[in-house]
This record gives structure tokens, sequence and C-alpha cells, in this order.
């Protein structure tokens, strides 16, 4: 599908995490900017929005992860996060630590 340029959307469920699925799509083939797209700037296409979310501009709302390593070399690197931007506040790994155990 995706070499025909059917555009594809990730999604999670409670099964499977955002990485795992990427991981998946990436060993089915798609290469791992295509996966990312599938994350970020496709569904913010569909719904509408993307003027607001799925990519990284002035004036765009700031949710995002800071990762250790670069997910286009590797997508399992999506698994090593440094820090998640949410609502334009940085958490670090304390933080999410803390927040995941509440």
């Amino acid at each position: 599908m995706y070499k025909e340029g059917v555009p594809l959307l990730a999604g999670t469920d409670e099964i499977l995490t955002i990485q795992d699925e990427l991981e998946l799509l990436t060993r089915a083939g798609l290469p791992p900017a295509a996966a990312l797209k599938a994350a970020t700037i496709s569904p913010a296409e569909f719904l509408g929005v993307q003027g607001t979310f799925g990519s990284v501009a002035p004036g765009r709302t700031a949710d995002l992860i800071l990762l250790e390593a670069n997910p286009l070399i590797d997508i399992r690197n999506l698994r090593h996060i440094q820090s998640v931007v949410l609502r334009g506040a940085q958490l670090n790994q304390t933080q999410l630590s803390d927040a995941a155990e509440r």
C-alpha cells in the first residue's frame, strides 16, 4: 500500500504502544521516515489540524518527544526518550517516571 501511495495512519490500542506499531511498520518494509509520518503529519492532515499539530514550527502546539538517538537511523530509538514537551512544558525522565507511577 505504501509503495502505491496509500496514506497510512498509525494508531495504538491497549496491546501495542506507538513504538511497537512503528517498529512493525518498518519491519513490514516502510522506511523509518514514512513510519514517523504515519504517526505525526499524516494524522494531523487527515483530521484537518496540520496548522496546529503534526510538525514542529512556530505557532504550533508544542507536544513532542526528545530522543537520545535518531529514529531515522533505527526506529527502535523511539524507545530512548530523553524528555517530553507537553503543552509547552518540558518533562524530564524523573517527572515521567513519577507520572507513570500514579
